[in-house]
């Protein structure tokens, strides 16, 4: 590893968001969801404006899909596909409280001139468990995507698939344990994985920053990254300070409040790959 920071560069990205009109905590399908515990709707609206206008404020193309009624997890537009070459992967969830949201999120891109589009056989959430790297496509299993998404996804893309066990139920997605920030390169709870899976993470990606237990339990690894620019919860100072270290640029934000649905900003943003409709590839 080099003494001295790498020079970063931030790309133009291209996100879809959903508003959280809708958000509360009615059920329970991850350990963070408490319906005993009083959600603010109009604070996580507020707080989701932020991360919106500070998407837009870095120079990134943000799109919108209308919320649900009903669907107050709809938010978090991570889960609701997997783009990549302009190829979309729609969704199957697990749980029956979210099932209406992939044949919405899969209509969004058909009314857009999307042609090729794969309505999954098997369970799979979008980005939750889908992590583009320039050299593969990390797939987590364990908890929610089924290891014979794993497959699909890579008959559909036609890219190497790499399948990640998680074993801790606080990090019941891949991309709440561990965060692709350019290329090929990675940050990650390690503990959150088993043990053969963090020897596979360990053989392909040996410089990967390594996350504290504490940062991971903040949601600092549910975070968007342009090439420079990392955003990720304020609370997470100890990847703050990693990230710095190799030359990237923190930016942290406030979305306590959606949190109590599991979810912080990478949960709340999906990355539209889209280089055969004519925008550069940017893996991650």
């Amino acid at each position: 590893m080099n003494d001295f920071p790498q020079v970063r560069t931030a790309r133009p990205r291209r996100y879809l968001m959903c508003r959280p009109t809708y958000f509360e905590v009615t059920y329970s399908i991850n350990p963070w969801m408490d319906p005993a515990q009083p959600v603010d709707t109009d604070l996580a609206v507020a707080q989701w404006e932020q991360l919106l206008a500070l998407h837009r404020s870095l120079g990134h193309q943000v799109e919108l899909i209308d919320p649900l009624p009903g669907y107050p997890d709809m938010v978090y537009a991570a889960n609701g596909a997997t783009v990549v070459d302009g190829r979309v992967l729609g969704v199957r969830f697990r749980n029956a409280e979210r099932a209406a949201e992939g044949p919405a999120y899969l209509e969004w891109f058909r009314a857009r001139g999307y042609r090729e589009l794969c309505d999954p056989v098997h369970v799979n959430e979008g980005e939750g468990d889908f992590l583009a790297t320039a050299g593969w496509l990390l797939a987590g299993t364990g908890f929610r995507s089924s290891p014979e998404a794993h497959a699909e996804a890579q008959e559909f893309f036609g890219r190497p698939v790499i399948s990640l066990e998680l074993v801790d139920p606080r990090f019941y997605h891949l991309d709440t344990a561990l965060t692709v920030l350019d290329g090929d390169e990675i940050m990650y709870y390690p503990e959150a994985f088993s043990a053969g899976s963090q020897a596979v993470l360990r053989r392909l990606f040996p410089d990967a920053i390594l996350v504290s237990e504490a940062d991971a339990e903040v949601f600092g690894l549910n975070a968007v990254s342009d090439g420079l620019h990392v955003i990720l919860p304020e609370a997470a100072s100890g990847v703050m300070r990693q990230l710095r270290e190799r030359g990237f640029r923190p930016i942290g934000t406030d979305l306590s409040e959606l949190l109590k649905g599991g979810g912080s900003a990478k949960c709340c943003t999906l990355v539209i790959r889209d280089s055969s409709r004519g925008a550069a590839y940017i893996a991650g």
